[in-house]
């Protein structure tokens, strides 16, 4: 997956939190959940595009560091919203999915980010 691709997903993932948002119920603990829901879902295609526009390998990492801390804190909120039956498993689990499969992307460009640091040596490509 490219950034350009990682861009579009991350924005999908920000318009479907906030449409989570929106179905809650309107009780004083639900319209706190949403708002912190908006918050967080909403800034990690924001923290992405900020990654992408990195200004070192370690700049980039430090900055999908926040993007981790932001979609895990999101399933936070999303399984809060389950638990209390603010919305049903069926309808919050498919989003919940994607943050888990956002997270790992994360994680795993963060690894090799790393590793490109300690080992610069071997991020050199043979060009032939």
């Amino acid at each position: 997956m490219d950034a350009a691709e990682l861009k579009a997903r991350t924005k999908k993932f920000a318009l479907r939190c906030m449409k989570l948002a929106d179905a809650l119920p309107r009780t004083r603990s639900a319209e706190v959940i949403a708002r912190q829901l908006i918050k967080c879902g909403t800034s990690v295609g924001a923290n992405y595009r900020a990654a992408c526009r990195a200004k070192s390998r370690a700049d980039f990492a430090f900055k999908l560091g926040i993007v981790e801390e932001e979609i895990d804190e999101s399933a936070y909120w999303m399984e809060l919203i389950v638990e209390s039956a603010m919305q049903p498993t069926r309808l919050v689990e498919p989003l919940r999915r994607e943050a888990v499969e956002l997270t790992r992307i994360a994680v795993a460009s963060i690894r090799t980010t790393r590793s490109r640091i300690a080992n610069p040596k071997s991020a050199i490509r043979n060009p032939q």
